[in-house]
């Protein structure tokens, strides 16, 4: 039996049991393999570090998406800096918006997950609406003079090609380039492991937006308890808005979800006490 071990957190270790390897190459930016699991499925790794997985994708992707797009109620153009995977872009073209922009790193990952993982883009990559951009997503945000709407940033760990999506240079470009009322939604990490990670996405966060909030989705595979979600924006009112609101725009959409419900999006803002108290 071989198992594939994620040493993300020092003095922890997950193991995975490899069934069958499906892809293992390094590219220029980063180490990649695809491989069966008889718990999870077909499960995606960078680096050493589990990315997503078949059985539990869901639960962060429809959280990551629904939550800034069903709050902003309107959104057209949608910006996703990294989700190669395409599982956040079959969510968000699950919205009558009119542009998805998604940016990219390492295009082998895209076409890795189109070929091995089509469940997660379930055809995303070939809708006209989609604009893929090749290329760092820091870079990408401080040249483009583009507005967007929504910026969902689905990003790995802030560590390699993933750090320079976590500066105060990152967070201002997006603010920059979001049109009025836009919603910037951010990864930051599981608090239980990764508190330093949260904390400093507060303060350098709410530099460059007055409203910073935190919503939790918990990721079977992202071990640690909840992960949390930053939601940033210069609109107070869409981190706040009742169950109603949320319910009457969620069933305009009429979609299923498995995880995200108005309810479950209300309720993911009321955080444990030891997270708010690692929030400046």
């Amino acid at each position: 039996m071989t198992w594939f071990s994620e040493t993300l957190h020092p003095g922890y270790c997950q193991h995975l049991e490899i069934g069958h390897v499906v892809f293992e190459d390094k590219t220029e930016h980063q180490h990649l393999i695809l491989f069966d699991n008889p718990i999870f499925g077909r499960v995606l790794a960078l680096d050493g570090i589990v990315q997503t997985t078949e059985r539990d994708e869901f639960f962060y992707h429809e959280m990551l998406v629904h939550v800034p797009l069903v709050a902003h109620g309107a959104a057209q153009n949608v910006l996703i800096i990294g989700g190669g995977d395409g599982g956040s872009l079959r969510e968000v073209l699950r919205h009558p918006v009119e542009h998805a922009t998604l940016v990219e790193l390492d295009r082998t990952v895209i076409d890795l997950c189109t070929e091995h993982l089509p469940g997660l883009s379930q055809g995303a990559f070939d809708d006209p609406r989609t604009q893929v951009h090749i290329g760092n997503g820091g870079r990408f945000m401080a040249d483009t003079e583009q507005k967007f709407d929504v910026i969902i940033v689905d990003s790995t760990d802030p560590m390699g090609p993933g750090e320079a999506l976590f500066t105060q240079a990152f967070y201002g470009d997006c603010k920059r380039c979001l049109s009025p009322g836009g919603v910037l939604v951010t990864q930051n990490g599981v608090p239980f492991f990764q508190a330093d990670e949260l904390t400093r996405a507060g303060r350098r966060l709410r530099q460059e937006f007055s409203d910073v909030g935190f919503y939790t989705v918990p990721v079977p595979t992202y071990v640690g308890g909840p992960m949390t979600l930053g939601f940033s924006t210069d609109n107070p009112d869409l981190h706040r808005l009742g169950t109603d609101v949320l319910a009457a725009r969620f069933a305009a959409l009429e979609i299923t979800t498995r995880y995200y419900t108005p309810h479950v999006h209300r309720a993911a803002f009321d955080l444990p006490g030891y997270i708010t108290a690692l929030i400046p």
